[in-house]
């Protein structure tokens, strides 16, 4: 089904009782049904304290915390005086259960080679990479710099940082060298975790390489620890006392390592996002209330069970990978899934043959991708039963209603309940999402806040608006998982994050409620568009040209105009057989008129065989900017993942 109009989605789904999901999927005996949610929501948010001390006594402490929550506005403390250990609670607390000999980490690679690691297995590989830390001396609190595709060896890396209370820094392995040397600076890494390469498409990516490059711009760096991936090639260059292969090391290292007990509030992670300055924001968060979020959300947002193969396709790099592709699922003793390759590589059905191979239980992905595959077609999916798949979820950008429909029919067969999850690098967990079996779902809103989450929608003053009416999304209370400050710039963090909107956290989201409290994300505030003095969303522009029959994806950016101050310039990229011409352009120039209003009428309409979007599936809005706007040099393009994109959209097509 292609729905044409919003009125066709909600006949639809009202038919077909897509409102109230089966009791089938239920999130767990504590909450089955909206008025149980809302009665837990509520005890929640009137003792936040008392609700998240529950929560973290399912896990392992070494020592029990004295307060719940120190709270000196803009800056928070969790579980003060508890000590505990993330990978402790990931690994070795189930290993005096029958999860010792169950798989804990499913990896394929872009070649069809795979990895089984059990969770006896997978805690051997990181006690011995955490004795090779202690050994090449790095110690509490030191940073590590993780620059890895995505193998086991990331997984590893990460939880052995964790383990010995080193302060792991992942880098995405599609950044360049120059955006690794000025990450790694900032977090002065005296460690570098990387491959001689990865495979990419088919390609090769020279990671070592890029190490190499950086390396000459961090002074603190000594060491840098090499996975050995490409058989074939050497690595870039190698420098003896400062270069390891990985394998070596641990081929001696000793398999033995007792977790030590850490702060609650020691720094787990550091990860750098986007900054307005163009300076990337090193945004940190610390061990216990970060596990202890990141531990609920996955087990009641996904329903998750002992039996779950969860595959959350996020790279590790990404905060996405950090919480539902290692901490989430391996807290609550479930599988986790990882594949090197890109969506469509090398088959264009190899993620749905993966979903039949594997039986994936719970796929977790971003509308980017779900469009990328509404437009390859029907055909594919349909040559897989998909029947393990009970859950799917989807993360990164609001979903249009569109590639929800698709993603609930195709996908999820529907039978699977769906969870659009709304969160950010910042929040470190998800804050708001439907959950299966108790919170009813709006294709496109996000629905309801999380347990002990207190959102709201204000004006500038940080006054709540009524229903209906769009504004700035904000948090007014702090939550367990949220980042603890800027590193090295707490003055940065009170700054970008608390000085906005008085007294709220500012997401930095534009959002509106509608009557019955559900919340509908309208994209970052820049990407709001001010036409005429009307204030746009581009999500809900983008939302109505996919609704059109003959659109499979579009992105919507601002332009310069003189009359107006900003025109509407419209990315398109069309259903397969059909052909872009003037009458189109004018047909959905004025369906968009007809969706939302005239106002919204786009000046400009490129048509597209493909989008410039990052290997996670991002499409890079910042570029089209540059690209509407005429400008004959865009941005750092690290992270694309196909260049020739870029020379595809500066011809406007005039057929």
């Amino acid at each position: 089904m292609k729905a044409t109009s919003q009125t066709e989605i909600h006949s639809y789904l009202q038919e077909n009782r897509i409102f109230s999901p089966p009791d089938a999927f239920s999130a767990n005996a504590q909450i089955s049904s909206m008025e149980e949610y809302r009665a837990l929501y509520d005890r929640s948010i009137r003792d936040p304290e008392e609700f998240w001390s529950q929560i973290a006594e399912q896990l392992h402490w070494f020592r029990r915390w004295e307060n719940t929550l120190v709270w000196d506005p803009p800056f928070a403390q969790w579980f003060v005086g508890g000590q505990t250990n993330l990978a402790y609670n990931c690994l070795d607390r189930h290993l005096l259960t029958a999860r010792r000999n169950k798989a804990a980490l499913i990896w394929e690679g872009e070649n069809g080679e795979s990895r089984t690691l059990t969770y006896f297995e997978l805690h051997r590989e990181v006690c011995k990479l955490a004795n090779v830390l202690t050994d090449l001396g790095v110690k509490h609190g030191y940073r590590v710099g993780i620059y890895l595709p995505l193998i086991p060896e990331a997984v590893i890396s990460m939880l052995a940082c964790a383990r010995i209370g080193a302060v792991h820094s992942v880098v995405f392995g599609g950044f360049s060298a120059e955006a690794l040397r000025e990450r790694m600076n900032d977090a002065a890494a005296t460690v570098i975790i990387t491959a001689d390469g990865g495979w990419r498409r088919g390609g090769v990516i020279a990671l070592k390489q890029s190490v190499d490059e950086a390396a000459t711009g961090i002074p603190s760096l000594r060491h840098i620890i090499v996975v050995k991936r490409l058989d074939h090639a050497a690595p870039h260059s190698w420098v003896e006392g400062r270069d390891h292969w990985w394998h070596r090391l641990l081929a001696v290292a000793s398999a033995q390592h007792d977790a030590p007990p850490l702060d609650a509030e020691h720094p787990l992670f550091i990860l750098y996002t986007s900054g307005t300055t163009g300076k990337p924001k090193g945004i940190v968060h610390t061990t216990g209330g970060y596990m202890t979020q990141s531990y609920l959300t996955t087990k009641w947002i996904f329903d998750i069970r002992d039996t779950d193969t969860f595959w959350c396709t996020a790279e590790v790099g990404w905060v996405t990978g950090h919480s539902y592709v290692v901490y989430g699922p391996l807290l609550n003793g479930a599988t986790t899934f990882m594949y090197e390759g890109a969506p469509m590589h090398p088959a264009p059905d190899r993620w749905w043959s993966l979903i039949d191979r594997w039986g994936i239980n719970i796929l977790y992905t971003a509308p980017t991708a779900i469009r990328a595959f509404m437009r390859q077609g029907d055909s594919y999916p349909a040559k897989h039963q998909l029947a393990s798949l009970r859950l799917l979820g989807t993360v990164g950008e609001p979903i249009n209603p569109e590639a929800w429909m698709w993603y609930h029919q195709h996908i999820g067969r529907e039978r699977c309940p769906i969870v659009d999850t709304w969160w950010q690098t910042e929040t470190g967990a998800i804050l708001i999402s439907p959950l299966p079996g108790a919170v009813p779902t709006k294709p496109g809103s996000a629905t309801l806040p999380f347990f002990g989450i207190v959102p709201d929608v204000v004006n500038r003053d940080g006054e709540s608006l009524p229903a209906g009416e769009g504004g700035f999304l904000v948090l007014r209370s702090p939550w367990p998982a949220m980042l603890r400050t800027i590193h090295r710039d707490a003055e940065r963090y009170a700054k970008q994050y608390w000085s906005d909107i008085p007294g709220c956290y500012f997401t930095g989201d534009g959002a509106r409620r509608d009557a019955d409290g559900y919340f509908w994300l309208m994209g970052r505030v820049d990407d709001v568009i001010n036409v005429a003095g009307h204030r746009l969303g581009t999500a809900e522009i983008e939302s109505a040209l996919v609704s059109h029959p003959q659109v499979a994806e579009a992105a919507v950016v601002g332009r310069p105009d003189e009359l107006k101050g900003t025109a509407i310039a419209a990315f398109v990229t069309l259903e397969a057989g059909t052909k872009p011409s003037q009458l189109l352009k004018q047909e959905l120039r004025d369906h968009v008129a007809h969706e939302i209003g005239s106002i919204a009428r786009p000046e400009d309409i490129r048509f597209a065989e493909t989008l410039p979007k990052t290997r996670s599936g991002k499409i890079m809005r910042r570029l089209l900017r540059d690209l509407a706007a005429g400008q004959e040099t865009v941005g750092d393009t690290t992270t694309l993942e196909d260049l020739s994109v870029l020379a595809c959209l500066r011809e406007d097509e005039e057929t």
